[in-house]
């Protein structure tokens, strides 16, 4: 985002605030996108991706009234991203672990509704984007989000670690980290 988008976006953000209806659709439009490929990332399905974002923007505007407008809209509504994104991931933590108590564990139907594998028409780029998307969402939280923010992202570690409330050294160990875990992940899961 150029020095003059950020000042569109902070006045966009100055007027949502005071109920600027057109403004926050405005931020939306901005947003989306990258919050969406966010998202997508950190939980590994496009549909409950899709969720997520509206389930983050609904949250903001019902918020609004705490934003602080003297800081950038960008981090705080990627923080409420993220937090939806860990709420989702513990979630769904959850009710495997209940679903496993009681002897019905899930299939692997989640992953045949993954975008990318369901039939050999789908090309191998995909299919390895698809792989990829997988585990990158079966990484644990605190290496997920460095890695997301950063190297999906296009975060400098600087700007990644005061998102996340982190030194730069230890979001670059996390990232290290997050990517030798993806390659054992990868590993793994085969061609």
């Amino acid at each position: 985002m150029s020095a003059l988008d950020a000042h569109d976006d902070a006045q966009l953000a100055s007027a949502a605030r005071n109920g600027d209806r057109g403004a926050f659709e405005a931020l939306v439009a901005l947003h989306k996108a990258t919050l969406y490929r966010i998202a997508r990332r950190y939980v590994g399905q496009s549909d409950d991706a899709y969720d997520l974002v509206q389930e983050s923007f609904v949250s903001a505007w019902l918020s609004l009234s705490r934003y602080d407008a003297r800081q950038p809209f960008g981090p705080w509504i990627r923080t409420i991203l993220l937090n939806k994104c860990r709420d989702f991931t513990r979630r769904h933590a959850v009710r495997r672990k209940i679903m496993q108590w009681f002897g019905l564990e899930e299939s692997d139907s989640a992953d045949a509704d993954s975008p990318g594998t369901d039939g050999p028409e789908v090309d191998d780029g995909e299919a390895r984007l698809a792989a990829l998307d997988r585990a990158i969402a079966q990484l644990p939280a605190r290496l997920k989000e460095p890695l997301v923010l950063t190297a999906l992202q296009g975060l400098s570690h600087r700007d990644a670690a005061s998102q996340l409330g982190l030194t730069t050294k230890a979001v670059e160990l996390r990232v290290h980290r997050a990517r030798k875990k993806l390659q054992e992940l990868l590993q793994q899961s085969g061609p």
